[in-house]
C-alpha cells in the first residue's frame, strides 16, 4: 500500500511541476513568475514544461554570477526542506528519481553493488564540492562569470528534460548540436543503461542535490525509528532495502531515501516514520 502511495505522489509530483504543455507543443521553456521559485527535487530549469527552477542549477547561478552575492533565498530553501524532510525529497518528489526507478523495473538481470564499491557514494559530495561550487566561483570567463559545471556538463536529467525535447523541437538548435551535446548524450545513455541494472544509480552516486539533503537527515524533523523493544534484528529490512542499507541498525542513514519498504517487511512492525525535532 505504502509503495502504491509514493509512486502516486511521485507521478503528481512529476505532472504538477512538468504541466507546462504548450512548451512540448511549441519547444520553448516557460517563463512565467513561478520561474524564479525552486522546486525540491531535481528538475531542469530548460525543460519545456517547467513551471519552476532547479535547486542546484539556481545556487550555481548565483554563485557563478558576476556580482556574486550570498544567496538567502536558495540556501534557506534547501535548509528548510533538507531540515524538515531530508532524503524524503529523492524518495517521493524527485522526478529524476521516478525516471529511474521505472528504468528499474525493465526485465533484464539485476546488480547489487559489492561492499568494496561502497565507497563510490561519496562521489557525490566530491561533486557538490568541485561542480557545483568550487568551479562556477573560481572558473571564470574573462569578465569573471563562471559556468553552472554541473549542469552544463555532467547532469544526465537536464539532457533528457531540457536538452533532448528542446533540440528535437527547435531547428536551430538542432543545426548548433556539437561535442559538448553528445558527451551529455553519452553521459545520459550509461545513466539510463546503469539504471536498468541498479537501483537509482544517479541518486547514490552522482547527484549534488541527494548529497545536500542527506547531510540533513539524521537530524530532520521526519525520520525513521526503530523500537528496540520489539525488533529481533531479524535482517528483513536490509533484505528488503535495495539501497544496501542496514536499516535496523541506522534508520537515518545518509542514503536512506525514506522509501518506507523496510517498515512494509519488518514482521514486528518495529520501524516507523515520525515526526520529532
Amino acid at each position: 500500500m505504502d509503495s502504491l502511495k509514493r509512486k502516486l505522489v511521485q507521478i503528481i509530483t512529476l505532472i504538477s511541476t512538468n504541466g507546462y504543455f504548450k512548451g512540448f507543443l511549441e519547444g520553448h521553456i516557460y517563463r512565467g513568475k513561478t520561474k524564479s521559485i525552486c522546486v525540491p527535487g531535481l528538475n531542469c530549469y530548460s525543460c519545456p514544461g517547467a513551471f519552476g527552477s532547479c535547486p542546484i542549477g539556481s545556487l550555481q547561478a548565483v554563485i557563478g554570477d558576476l556580482k556574486y552575492k550570498f544567496s538567502f533565498y536558495v540556501v534557506g530553501f534547501l535548509t528548510l526542506i533538507g531540515v524538515t524532510l531530508g532524503r524524503f525529497v529523492c524518495g517521493w518528489l524527485c522526478p529524476f528519481g521516478l525516471i529511474q526507478e521505472l528504468l528499474h523495473k525493465i526485465p533484464s538481470p539485476k546488480f547489487k553493488l559489492s561492499k568494496k564499491l561502497n565507497g563510490l557514494k561519496y562521489l557525490k559530495y566530491i561533486i557538490l564540492l568541485v561542480f557545483v561550487i568550487l568551479l562556477p566561483m573560481f572558473w571564470v570567463n574573462d569578465i569573471g562569470m563562471g559556468d553552472p559545471t554541473f549542469c552544463k556538463y555532467i547532469c544526465p536529467a537536464g539532457t533528457l528534460e531540457g536538452g533532448i525535447p528542446l533540440t528535437l523541437l527547435d531547428t536551430s538548435l538542432r543545426s548548433a548540436i556539437g561535442f559538448l551535446f553528445m558527451w551529455k548524450t553519452a553521459i545520459l545513455i550509461i545513466t539510463i543503461i546503469l539504471s536498468i541494472i541498479i537501483f537509482r544509480p544517479f541518486c547514490r552516486f552522482i547527484c549534488p542535490l541527494g548529497a545536500i539533503y542527506s547531510l540533513f537527515n539524521r537530524i530532520s524533523v521526519y525520520k525513521l525509528e526503530v523500537n528496540k523493544d520489539v525488533c529481533t534484528s531479524c535482517g528483513a529490512c536490509s533484505k528488503r532495502c535495495k539501497l544496501d542499507i542496514e536499516v535496523y541498525k541506522n534508520p537515518n542513514s545518509f542514503e536512506c531515501i525514506r522509501c518506507g519498504e523496510c517498515k512494509s517487511v519488518c514482521p514486528n512492525k518495529a520501524i516507523k516514520t515520525v515526526f520529532k525535532a
